[in-house]
């Protein structure tokens, strides 16, 4: 099943410049998968249309073999759980509490159940000691935890970062995308859609789909990607570091692959 069908798609501000052109690529359920590009290459653009929040020049959308239209993107939009770049444009509770509960609300959970899956996420996010602050008094670091907390609360179908993590350091980085990895075992029918710039990210992805001046140049595995250097640099893209030392080290007989962690390079060299 596909979660998402984007065929033939076109945005465009003004007659003269395309922002997205003629893109189509379709996401299975359960797939992990990154859109990579250079800044202003049509990323977040894209996730805008997939949602609804803008309205399409030409081409179709369909989510959940749905063809979205006005009528129904309300009603699609339910299974969706999107995370934006900027988490003030997503705040509406008065507190970091409220915030997390307003989706649950609007499903009409019971008051105990709704603050037992509030507090579950609050802790997962590490924001409980937040709860009763106001989101505007956060740092962005911490604003984009509570606003993942509230999004991943609503156990959604398709969960959509929009550069999601860019305010975090490396290691607040690395915790919410282990949490997202738990979310996603504990839920395999769960489909991510990563916006990002970041290849370490996309080089974890099922799928990657490479977005330069709004068209589709790549739509393929990580490994098929990062192994065609040439197109990355000419693209301003670079590869993921173990293929980085793979090119260093394995000339001079070591033996890296590109599944291997970091504890497994480290290992390697150091015979």
């Amino acid at each position: 099943m596909n979660i998402i069908s984007v065929k033939n798609l076109s945005f465009s501000y003004s007659k003269t410049m395309h922002i997205i052109n003629d893109v189509s690529f379709d996401i299975e359920e359960g797939k992990y998968v990154s859109i990579l590009g250079p800044n202003g290459s049509g990323k977040s653009t894209l996730a805008r249309l997939i949602v609804g929040l803008l309205e399409k020049s030409d081409g179709n959308i369909s989510l959940f073999e749905t063809e979205v239209d006005k009528k129904n993107i309300v009603s699609l939009r339910k299974d969706i759980g999107i995370v934006f770049q900027n988490p003030d444009n997503q705040f509406i509770g008065a507190t970091v509490e409220d915030d997390i509960a307003f989706g649950l609300e609007n499903k009409l959970l019971g008051k105990e159940e709704m603050r037992d899956i509030v507090h579950e996420y609050a802790d997962a996010l590490g924001v409980s000691q937040f709860l009763h602050k106001e989101p505007s008094n956060l740092s962005g670091g911490q604003k984009q935890r509570v606003a993942l907390a509230g999004v991943l609360a609503l156990s959604p179908k398709l969960l959509i970062l929009d550069e999601a993590t860019s305010m975090l350091d490396p290691k607040g980085k690395r915790e919410i995308f282990e949490l997202i990895q738990d979310v996603k075992k504990k839920n395999p029918s769960l489909t991510i859609v990563s916006i990002t710039h970041d290849v370490e990210e996309a080089y974890l992805s099922d799928q990657i789909i490479v977005l330069v001046d709004g068209k589709v140049v790549f739509n393929d595995v990580p490994s098929k990607i990062f192994n065609n250097e040439e197109k990355l640099k000419e693209y301003h893209l670079r590869t993921p570091f173990i293929y980085q030392v793979m090119k260093t080290f394995n000339p001079l007989g070591y033996e890296i692959k590109e599944t291997d962690s970091i504890e497994e390079v480290a290992n390697k060299l150091c015979r």
